[in-house]
């Protein structure tokens, strides 16, 4: 049967003239438990200029495109009401003093990490993929490492930070690189091989739990899932979905491979590969991982869809997705349109006005 996948979504809270954000989740939430909306799956995040939706686990790539126009729906419908815009942006093209939502949680992050939390708002995209079981969910995580890096660069959405363009395509995952626990992985092995490395990594008092354990892919604490970090928010639910079935195809070629033993690159590669795709997206060379050489963002794309094609056929995804991916490559990321709308007009607030929903 087919893998279900659902997907969690976080946006920035802007202002209708400005294109600032404004600290006001909590009050779009307590907007949303006035509604009394039962289906209502809008949470907050870290910062109070921000908010996150999440879809239910699907199992069919049309569902799953309802789902996020249904939360991201909902989440604009939620941010209007409140007198603000939602924006698909993984961060803010304008500068701004983020304020940290009113949780012992998030404030002791703040005093543990300083700038590194204080600065923290940055939307990304969250794919959860059902496994049958912590075996199955660990050989994920090993078999999909090496292709990681291929779906950042066709997620990259955060080109300007602090009212600067920054040079990368997604800046977002420089800025959340900057905590201790996040980014690739080496191979876990076994459940008991996850387990002891993030037991260690607990025991050393740096981390305050186990939720920031912000892997690049992890298991799901909470879900039989495994969960796999490493997108930005996507401006287009398109672009989501293609990130969504290919992450899912990744996760059943890596379990029908368990019995082969995963690519054995080394984690500083992978930082290596990581670092290129969220420098230029799609618009320049990343690491091919058949060879770990640079390549041309389309070939390497190509590469990726080749070896997940198995899994993409038996769920019927494979000409939806080529057909995806061909739109990503033709009309850029993205942080291209970010930088087109910045070209045409000269204004940052206009790159915010642009993605509004």
């Amino acid at each position: 049967m087919t893998r279900t996948v659902g997907v969690e979504e976080e946006f920035l809270l802007v202002d209708r003239s400005t294109g600032e954000p404004r600290d006001v989740a909590g009050a779009v939430l307590r907007g949303t438990d006035d509604d009394g909306d039962a289906d209502a799956e809008l949470t907050g995040e870290l910062q109070r200029e921000q908010l996150e939706t999440g879809t239910r686990p699907c199992r069919d790539l049309h569902d799953l495109h309802d789902e996020l126009r249904r939360t991201r729906a909902q989440a604009r419908d939620a941010a209007r009401a409140t007198g603000v815009e939602l924006a698909p942006l993984a961060t803010s093209p304008l500068p701004v003093d983020p304020t940290v939502a009113p949780s012992p949680r998030y404030e002791r992050m703040i005093e543990t990490f300083g700038h590194t939390g204080a600065e923290q708002l940055t939307c990304g995209c969250h794919v959860h993929v059902s496994v049958g079981s912590e075996k199955e969910g660990v050989a994920a995580l090993d078999g999909i490492r090496p292709w990681l890096a291929p779906l950042l660069a066709l997620s990259a959405n955060s080109p300007f930070w602090n009212g600067a363009d920054t040079g990368y395509a997604s800046f977002r995952s420089q800025l959340w690189g900057r905590w201790p626990s996040a980014g690739p992985t080496g191979l876990f092995g076994t459940p008991g091989g996850y387990r002891e490395v993030t037991d260690a990594m607990l025991s050393t008092g740096t981390i305050l739990d186990e939720g920031m354990l912000y892997f690049d892919a992890r298991l799901s604490r909470h879900h039989p899932t495994v969960e796999i970090r490493v997108a930005d928010v996507c401006r287009e639910p398109a672009d989501t979905v293609l990130i969504a079935a290919l992450t899912r195809a990744l996760v059943e070629t890596a379990v029908r491979g368990a019995g082969t033993a995963p690519d054995p690159v080394r984690t500083e590669v992978l930082r290596l590969a990581a670092w290129r795709a969220g420098r230029s997206g799609t618009d320049a060379e990343l690491l091919d991982p058949r060879t770990w050489k640079p390549a041309p963002a389309g070939s390497v794309v190509d590469a990726l869809i080749e070896h997940v094609a198995e899994a993409l056929q038996d769920a019927g995804d494979l000409h939806s997705v080529r057909e995806l991916a061909d739109a990503v490559l033709h009309r850029g990321t993205g942080a291209a349109r970010q930088r087109a709308v910045f070209a045409r007009t000269g204004e940052l607030r206009s790159v915010v006005a642009d993605a509004t929903m």
